[in-house]
């Protein structure tokens, strides 16, 4: 497992890990507003975010988008959720930032669970507009004791 800085040549296959992990993770989202952020994610996110994908066995199998210390995005192909790559992924966030916060959709239980797992907790909660969903807003500290 290597986790490196993102390249052009990765936007295929972070696109894939994005939209096989949002259908599992967000049953809740439209086919019209999955279409949308696809393309935002290719013409607005990414060249606006330090992000790191994870190579495993040459092949990118995921990423996180950081925007200073907010986790803008984590997503996995779903076949490597559970084995620590998310760990890693979020190891490095916190190498680079110390401190995170991010958001996550109520309803996202995996993403909820793997944020609590890390040892985010909840700062407050919100309504995503173009979904209608209740966001939660979250918060690591890097330096607890």
């Amino acid at each position: 497992m290597q986790i490196r800085q993102y390249q052009h040549t990765d936007l295929n296959a972070v696109l894939a890990s994005w939209e096989s992990s949002t259908r599992l993770a967000h049953p809740f989202m439209t086919e019209e507003f999955l279409a949308q952020e696809k393309i935002n994610i290719a013409e607005i996110y990414l060249p606006n975010t330090d992000t790191w994908v994870v190579e495993i066995d040459g092949k990118v199998r995921g990423f996180i988008a950081l925007m200073g210390n907010e986790v803008g995005a984590i997503f996995l192909l779903p076949e490597y959720h559970g084995q620590g790559v998310g760990k890693a992924l979020m190891d490095k966030a916190k190498t680079l930032h110390g401190d995170l916060e991010v958001e996550v959709f109520k309803e996202n239980v995996i993403g909820r669970k793997f944020y609590s797992q890390y040892g985010f907790v909840a700062l407050d909660e919100k309504m995503h507009e173009p979904t209608g969903q209740p966001l939660l807003r979250l918060k690591y500290s890097a330096n607890k004791f």
